[in-house]
């Protein structure tokens, strides 16, 4: 599973996913993309599940780029522990992704086999996603401003 190597405090707080994101929000590397349509944490084993989703469907060949990292831990108490007493352990790592943010790039295959690779992926995430090419968000970018 994906997570930092170190980082400079144990826990976080919660924050906030109100707005859309700003950044990482074009297709940079490859040709299609998964684009999310809502708010959420994304956690490391849903990450890896639709990495090898994609990966076995287009059998190795292409590419794929992984856009988000889980650098944020999620903390829970143990089952059956009553309220208050400080908070709890780390349980894993979230990568928080905001409307617009583009999470996995694909190139090297043909459309078809990208699209069907990528339906394959969204389905092991938790948010509703669209599938984008290079050429929609390009053309989309430019008429919504």
């Amino acid at each position: 599973m994906l997570m930092p190597k170190r980082t400079k405090h144990r826990k976080q707080f919660r924050g906030s996913m109100a707005g859309k994101a700003t950044r990482g929000n074009t297709i940079s590397n490859g040709e299609y993309g998964i684009v999310a349509l809502e708010p959420a944490w994304i956690k490391s084993n849903q990450i890896e599940a639709a990495r090898v989703a994609m990966t076995r469907y287009v059998k190795r060949t292409g590419k794929v780029w992984i856009k988000i990292f889980p650098d944020k831990p999620y903390t829970s108490k143990p089952i059956g522990v009553r309220m208050g007493k400080g908070k709890g352990n780390v349980e894993g790592w979230v990568a928080v992704v905001k409307p617009g943010r583009v999470m996995f790039e694909i190139a090297g295959v043909p459309e078809e086999t990208a699209k069907e690779a990528l339906r394959l992926a969204t389905h092991k995430l938790p948010i509703k996603c669209k599938i984008v090419s290079k050429a929609d968000l390009e053309g989309g970018a430019g008429s919504e401003n």
